[in-house]
């Protein structure tokens, strides 16, 4: 056979293999001219934006939802529903999460309300609804404490459920209010100081976690323990010393509510004078207009001004002694009216002989002026009822065994192996 021969029978068969091939090939798998047109194909949900924004100071809602993406009569109809937040309050700082599809509008808003509240919108086929969700959380109990070196917020960092700073904040005001009538904790507490307590811990779905009650604390204040414990009798429950005496009592130890002591009761430089003389009291630094509020029940004597003193409230008390309160800068009750424990009489200034914004602060007993400290150290609350004893010094053995358990720090699982 010649070489052209040859050329040609192979020709023929590559032709007759092709057909062959073309005529096996099934239908269906043969691209459509228009799926090639078109491209990839791309779902509905990617096409979605997601955006999350939180409302500025002094910012409308609507403005916030404008921002993320909805049409102002998408805003205003998703508004229109609104029942369970007035859009006029929501605070500033607000989270706020919108789902908005480029062709329809928006899909989902959520607002942020609180840790375990949120409020959403959702868009169905014609109108708007809205919907209000409260997240469960989980409760239990950890112990946290430590030695004071800078402040009590820093000291109860450690322990095994130690919280975020703002918490541990939340946490140590929290512990200031219980320990109120025990301890002035703005002057009493000093570096090398200790504290621990056993609180309550509550955690959200989402991860974040807040304290709860405290349940039981034991602070050391220059070697000597001061303990308390929560306590139901019925359906009352508040918090009792070691001795299963009450912690609130008739007298407050600070006339502020947890702030900082300029300076202390004994013998210092006068910052106006010059001269060194006893300093019949104590200052407590605070900003202008931090409330003054009354140590005891008791009635106002004097309510005026009183030479370095400047704006000035003293009150009798039941007891006889009487509490002076100097350099205010308003203040708030007339001579002669009664006013209560923890009652607001007045506002932190800085009048008469005074350099800076403070409260100067004095005990007189008998006409005598008396260190606060020792004044109110040993007044303390009702003790228990004999009915209740038992059960109460069962409940401190328990929780108190608790708090003195070493820490056991949680053990964190690490990807990769070692």
């Amino acid at each position: 056979m010649t070489s052209s021969r040859k050329l040609l029978v192979a020709a023929g068969c590559l032709g007759l293999g092709a057909a062959a091939i073309a005529i096996g090939r099934p239908v269906e798998e043969r691209p459509a001219a228009n799926v090639l047109a078109a491209g990839p194909r791309v779902s509905v949900a990617a096409r979605w934006r997601t955006k999350v924004d939180t409302i500025r100071k002094g910012e409308p809602l609507s403005v916030a939802l404008e921002r993320a993406g909805l049409a102002p009569d998408e805003a205003a109809q998703a508004l229109s529903v609104a029942s369970a937040l007035d859009p006029r309050r929501v605070r500033a700082g607000t989270t706020i999460t919108t789902k908005v599809d480029p062709d329809s509008g928006a899909s989902e808003i959520v607002l942020q309300m609180a840790i375990d509240r949120v409020i959403r919108f959702t868009r169905s086929a014609t109108s708007w609804v809205e919907r209000e969700e409260l997240l469960p959380w989980t409760t239990d109990t950890v112990v946290v404490g430590g030695e004071v070196q800078s402040t009590l917020t820093a000291a109860i960092a450690s322990g095994a459920g130690a919280f975020p700073d703002r918490q541990r904040t939340e946490l140590a005001y929290a512990l200031a209010d219980v320990l109120e009538y025990r301890v002035d904790l703005s002057r009493d507490l000093q570096k090398g100081d200790s504290v621990r307590v056993l609180v309550e811990r509550q955690s959200a779905p989402n991860g974040l976690v807040r304290p709860g009650n405290i349940i039981a604390a034991r602070i050391t204040v220059a070697g000597k323990p001061v303990e308390t414990l929560r306590f139901a009798q019925g359906t009352r429950t508040s918090y009792f010393d070691g001795d299963g005496k009450a912690m609130r009592a008739a007298f407050l130890r600070a006339p502020l509510e947890f702030r900082r002591i300029s300076s202390v009761f004994g013998i210092r430089r006068h910052p106006i004078l010059g001269t060194v003389r006893r300093h019949q009291g104590m200052d407590y630094a605070a900003s202008r207009g931090t409330p003054v509020r009354a140590l005891g029940n008791g009635r106002v004597i004097f309510a005026g001004w009183k030479g370095g003193y400047g704006k000035t409230i003293e009150i009798r008390h039941t007891n006889g002694m009487v509490t002076r309160y100097g350099h205010l800068d308003a203040i708030n009750v007339k001579s002669g009216t009664s006013v209560n424990i923890s009652q607001t009489i007045g506002k932190v200034g800085s009048t008469g002989l005074s350099t800076a914004p403070h409260l100067h602060f004095e005990v007189l007993v008998n006409g005598v002026h008396r260190d606060p400290r020792v004044a109110l150290r040993n007044v303390t609350g009702e003790p228990l009822a004999a009915s209740h004893r038992g059960e109460f010094a069962a409940l401190k053995a328990r929780l108190f065994a608790q708090l003195d358990a070493p820490f056991i720090r949680p053990v964190v699982a690490r990807a990769g192996g070692d």
